[in-house]
C-alpha cells in the first residue's frame, strides 16, 4: 500500500495548539504517512506551508486539529468539492471531531492500517432568490439560520415544504439542521437527535412567540422555501455559523440536500450511539 498524503489544517492559535502540531507531524511521519500542512497552519510551527487549493488537488485526506467549528470551516473553504476529513478534537466537545488529542498515536495507526470508517454526510444547499435570480448560494454541513441577526424584534417567517404551506413562523429564527447538525444549535433550540443516517431535515424554531411552535422532522429529499413577511426587516442568514448575509421581503431563501456529500473519516467501532455516551456524558443514572 502506498504512503498515505494527508493535509493538515489546524486551530493553530489554541493553547497547546503547536505542541499538538509538531506532535502530530512526527506520530504520522513513524507511520510513513506523507504530511503536507496548509500555510497558516506551518507558518505556526516556523514551515512553509501550502494554500487550500493546491492541497486539495494533492493530498488524499485531511486531518483537522481543533473542534467542531475547525472543521466546519474548512468544509466552507474546500467547498464545492470535498476530500475525506479526519477530525482530531483537541476544542471543548466535538461531534465531528471523534479522534481524540493530545494522543495522536489512535489516528495515525487508524489512518496507517485502515481501521477506520468514512461517513458519507449530507450537505445543505442554501440559495437567495431576488427578483427572479439566484444572489446568494453556499452549502454548510450543519445547519442553515435565519434569524433576527443583531435586532431585538422578532421575524415573521411564512416556510413552505415542497408545495406545501407549513405556517408563519413568529420568532427570534428558524435552523434547518442535517441529520449531522441536529446535535449542533438545533439541539439547543430544543429539536431531536437525529442518527446521521435518518434521511431527514430539522426545522426548528427559535424561542417562538406561539408555544405551541415545535420542531418539525421532514424527508432531505424536501424542499424548504423561507420568505420573510415584512418587506421593512431584514432576515440574517447564516451557514454552520460563518458570517451572515441579510436578505428582505420578497426574496426567497431555499434550502436542500446539496448535490455533493462530505465523507468524515471516524473510527471504525465508534457507533453514533457510543459517541452520544461519550459527547453528553450519558451514564443511566441520575448523577
Amino acid at each position: 500500500m502506498s504512503p498515505l498524503n494527508l493535509g493538515i489544517y489546524a486551530h493553530w492559535r489554541k493553547p497547546g495548539a503547536i505542541e499538538s502540531l509538531l506532535a502530530l507531524d512526527q506520530v504520522f511521519r513513524r507511520e510513513n504517512i506523507r504530511v503536507r500542512l496548509e500555510t497558516e497552519t506551518a507558518e505556526a510551527i516556523g514551515r512553509t506551508g501550502e494554500s487550500l487549493v493546491d492541497l486539495k488537488k494533492g493530498v488524499d485526506a485531511f486531518v483537522v486539529l481543533g473542534g467542531d467549528g475547525t472543521l466546519l470551516r474548512l468544509v466552507r473553504d474546500l467547498s464545492p468539492q470535498f476530500k475525506p476529513i479526519m477530525g482530531i478534537n483537541f476544542g471543548s466537545l466535538g461531534f465531528l471531531t471523534c479522534f481524540g488529542g493530545p494522543d495522536f498515536s489512535a489516528a495515525a495507526k487508524a489512518l496507517a492500517t485502515g481501521e477506520y470508517r468514512v461517513d458519507e454526510r449530507t450537505m445543505l444547499e442554501a440559495t437567495i432568490e431576488r427578483n427572479g435570480t439566484v444572489s446568494y448560494r453556499a452549502m454548510g454541513l450543519n445547519d442553515v439560520v435565519a434569524s433576527r441577526g443583531e435586532r431585538s424584534r422578532l421575524v415573521q417567517l411564512d416556510v413552505t415544504i415542497d408545495s406545501t404551506y407549513l405556517t408563519q413562523y413568529n420568532a427570534d429564527g428558524l435552523i434547518i439542521a442535517t441529520a449531522t447538525g441536529s446535535t449542533a444549535y438545533s439541539l439547543s433550540a430544543g429539536g431531536p437527535i437525529v442518527t446521521p443516517d435518518a434521511g431527514v431535515f430539522v426545522v426548528s424554531p427559535i424561542c417562538p412567540h406561539v408555544l405551541t411552535n415545535r420542531s418539525v422532522v421532514v424527508s432531505n429529499r424536501s424542499v424548504i422555501h423561507i420568505q420573510p413577511a415584512r418587506s421593512d426587516q431584514p432576515v440574517s442568514l447564516s451557514i454552520d455559523g460563518q458570517e451572515p448575509v441579510q436578505f428582505f421581503a420578497p426574496d426567497t431563501l431555499t434550502v436542500r440536500a446539496a448535490g455533493v456529500t462530505l465523507p468524515l473519516i471516524l473510527p471504525k467501532n465508534l457507533s453514533f450511539a457510543d459517541i452520544l455516551r461519550l459527547k453528553l456524558s450519558w451514564s443511566g443514572t441520575a448523577i
